[in-house]
């Protein structure tokens, strides 16, 4: 029970590495607020953890605020939502995909920072997480736009951590490997065993991250076992950043 008594929000929470961190701050005594684009997938995994379902387009400034009046006070966010674009040269990505992806894996973080900083500030603590990538630290070919918003978010961790820090807020990152999520098929441009084999060839351990794997490393990070560590970006990749 090492999250008891807190209340967390996580979004993309619907399904994937949301779904798995949502379940396991549940496990840990949190009460989850799951937000997702998706309504019915929110409110399935909101009903099975005893959650509270918000539906919400993390990249639309006024879907934010309504995710967060509607969460009220939190001692722990997760920016997990995210997309991608597909495997494709960089120059043939098109301008409304390109900033799609901006939008909801880089601009969704300040909009929900603008809105629970001052809260936390107010409250002298808070845990804020950003999902990142390896993407961000080892870029694969192809995949180059995505690959720059996961380094931004890493970036805005840091960046976030130490003007925060004064105030008692820790902001860190996960940068997971592909997993078995709604986006792997997109990653890997189709999904076949043998274009399978050559991505786990990739990486030492030989699997993919998993949801458990994530909600594992989230709790540890948002928990107070994590209350000098701030700032980091952890890798839960299973050694293909080595």
């Amino acid at each position: 029970m090492r999250l008891e008594g807190k209340r967390a929000l996580v979004t993309g929470a619907g399904s994937g590495f949301g779904a798995g961190i949502a379940r396991k701050f549940a496990a840990e005594g949190a009460h989850v607020i799951c937000a997702d684009i998706n309504g019915d997938a929110a409110r399935e995994i909101a009903a099975a953890i005893t959650g509270t379902p918000v539906e919400a387009d993390v990249a639309s400034g006024a879907s934010v605020d309504q995710m967060l009046d509607a969460a009220g006070p939190l001692d722990i966010v997760v920016n997990n939502a995210g997309i991608t674009h597909l495997p494709m040269p960089m120059e043939e990505v098109g301008e409304e995909e390109f900033d799609r992806v901006f939008a909801v894996n880089c601009k969704s973080v300040y909009l929900i920072a603008r809105k629970i900083v001052p809260a936390m500030k107010a409250q002298g603590a808070g845990a804020i997480l950003n999902v990142a990538s390896t993407a961000g630290l080892s870029p694969r070919p192809n995949l180059n736009w995505y690959n720059a918003s996961k380094g931004w978010m890493i970036t805005a961790t840091k960046a976030m951590a130490v003007e925060l820090a004064p105030h008692g807020i820790r902001v860190n990152a996960l940068c997971p490997v592909a997993g078995e999520t709604p986006l792997l098929s997109s990653f890997m441009g189709e999904d076949t065993p043998e274009i399978r084999a050559k991505f786990l060839s990739t990486i030492p351990l030989g699997r993919f991250s998993t949801p458990e794997d994530m909600g594992n490393a989230a709790c540890y990070l948002c928990s107070d076992e994590a209350s000098m560590i701030t700032g980091v970006a952890m890798e839960v990749d299973g050694g293909r950043c080595v």
